[in-house]
């Protein structure tokens, strides 16, 4: 309850940062210097309790390995032997020699226990932390309070088979998280969301300030808070999209070239339209200089980074370019899984599968209407027996009645003795529709990357994707200088995609290429581009006092 109030009390002081501002750069910055002295003689008793914390899990873990000699558990604990197991080069910032960095990296991501994508990026990126710097310490703000650290870890275990070494990291509760979720804020989302991350940011910077800040979940806004308050603390970003882009902006028009796409098309019209396109602008404008204040920016794409770069790089001070660090996928697991071969080739079915949330920017309205134009109109054998299988989940009340729609546009084409609807599959289930299954097609306008995509050519199938974001960019090419899928856009493009993804002559020279190509996301391949990247934030820590001085 007292952290809950130090962060409601905040709420002022943190609506007058924007008239600080405009009194002056001097004033502005002083007042920045003054909270964050607060917040630091507020957290250093955390900071050695902490510290203490650690010395003694590790000692207690390193007992425990000893007493256990040969256990099952002995090759997973050899993993903390590999100390530079990713590293990139020797560079200056964080080469060998600076292996025993000992600061605290502190990872504000409130959800960290949801299970997605973007868990999967923020736990790989925690392990190879600590494989590079392994007296590094991993704070965790999270707002997940109904589940311990010994939970978490094993969830990420469990669901993403990543082995964290238990001692180096731990976990600071945040009381603030409802002021980031979407249901806070009704009108003016965007906003809302944006002025909730400055306080479940201040929440975290009451709980501890860390040597080093990285946002693994888009918080822009409190990259610049972090900044604001202490100037000489690196910054790091992993950016999975952008709150705001150009497309988006775009997209409001009816007349742009993207005027139909996205679940804001078309909108900019009338007073109202012209007021959330104002709205939108002045948005954009104060995110891209709170993002600009990053020291390292990452991005799981070329598309993504091609927007942050518009948005963020003018206003940028660092001279470090913005990077594309390609999320880590289970391609190891699917290519173990799933065979491809002649033998398999065989048991493959005219099966298009589309794995996918049943969310609206999902679009599987487009798909079925392409299907239904595909199995009407082509004459070719492939189109008599080919079935579409729909693989989502369904998170609430709205997903079903979603799911409910899609049932009836199935009945109003007539094809719904061809459209089979899996919901919340589990993973053998998935397994096994990626074994049977031919094409993977993939909907949505501007997928910011597709980890399902990459999902879809690891087992070896074909795709037909949207002629757009990272599934065109970066997934979907050639490879080896043969195609791995196709692109399309309309209803008619798809079905055309589809006649040639089914009615390929040599479908396994396809299929291998795939699963080559998807070998440019492996969770190995990840932790070499998060090092390289890290690195130049050690060394910028270089000139701050160390963990260990600030203790004492």
């Amino acid at each position: 309850m007292p952290s809950s109030i130090s962060s409601l009390a905040v709420v002022p002081t943190l609506c007058l940062i924007p008239i600080l501002a405009l009194a002056g750069p001097l004033l502005f910055r002083a007042v920045g210097a003054l909270l964050g002295l607060y917040l630091r003689k507020k957290t250093d008793g955390r900071l050695s309790h902490i510290l203490e914390l650690t010395e003694q899990d590790e000692k207690k873990w390193r007992e425990g390995r000893r007493s256990s000699g040969s256990s099952s558990n002995s090759g997973k604990d050899e993993e903390w032997e590999e100390v530079d197991t990713y590293t990139v080069g020797t560079s200056g910032n964080g080469g060998k020699g600076e292996a025993d960095w000992d600061g605290v990296v502190g990872f504000f991501h409130p959800f960290c226990n949801a299970g997605g994508g973007g868990e999967r990026v923020l736990w790989a990126a925690i392990r190879a932390t600590q494989q590079r710097w392994p007296k590094a310490k991993c704070i965790v703000y999270t707002g997940d309070h109904d589940v311990n650290k010994d939970a978490i870890l094993s969830r990420v275990e469990n669901r993403f088979n990543i082995h964290l070494h238990p001692p180096t990291v731990n976990f600071l509760y945040l009381t603030t998280r409802h002021w980031v979720l979407a249901s806070t804020w009704p009108r003016f989302t965007l906003a809302g969301q944006s002025f909730g991350s400055l306080i479940v940011a201040w929440d975290a910077f009451s709980l501890l300030v860390p040597d080093i800040f990285v946002d693994t979940m888009g918080y822009a806004f409190a990259l610049g808070l972090s900044k604001f308050l202490f100037p000489e603390i690196p910054t790091a970003a992993y950016v999975h999209y952008p709150t705001i882009s150009t497309d988006m902006l775009e997209s409001l028009d009816p007349t742009s070239t993207v005027g139909s796409q996205g679940v804001h098309a078309g909108q900019g019209t009338g007073t109202r339209g012209k007021a959330k396109k104002l709205y939108w602008k002045l948005f954009a404008k104060v995110y891209s200089h709170v993002g600009a204040s990053a020291d390292v920016v990452m991005t799981n794409s070329t598309w993504t980074m091609g927007h942050i770069q518009k948005l963020w790089g003018p206003l940028r001070r660092s001279n470090r370019p913005i990077a594309v660090v390609y999320p880590p996928v289970a391609v190891s697991e699917l290519e173990q899984e799933v065979e491809v071969s002649p033998e398999s080739e065989k048991k493959r079915e005219k099966v298009l599968l589309y794995i996918a949330q049943f969310r609206p920017e999902k679009n599987h309205q487009l798909i079925l209407q392409a299907f239904a134009e595909f199995v009407k109109t082509s004459k070719s054998p492939a189109a008599k027996e080919a079935k579409l299988v729909l693989v989502g989940s369904v998170r609430d009340d709205h997903d079903s009645k979603r799911v409910y729609q899609l049932r009836l546009l199935v009945n109003e084409l007539h094809i719904k003795a061809r459209v089979e609807f899996h919901l919340d599959a589990s993973w053998p289930e998935i397994l096994e529709w990626l074994r049977r299954a031919s094409v993977g097609v993939n909907g949505m306008w501007n997928e910011h990357f597709g980890i399902g995509v990459v999902e879809y050519q690891a087992a070896g199938l074909v795709s037909v994707v949207h002629d757009s974001g990272g599934p065109k960019m970066d997934i979907v090419v050639d490879v080896g200088g043969g195609f791995t899928g196709f692109h399309a856009t309309t209803p008619s493009e798809f079905a055309e995609g589809f006649e040639k993804a089914l009615s390929l002559e040599n479908p396994l020279e396809v299929r291998l290429r795939a699963r080559e190509s998807a070998k440019r996301f492996t969770e190995e391949e990840f932790a070499r581009r998060w090092v390289r990247e890290m690195e130049p934030v050690i060394g910028l820590n270089k000139l701050k006092v160390t963990t260990e001085k600030r203790r004492v």
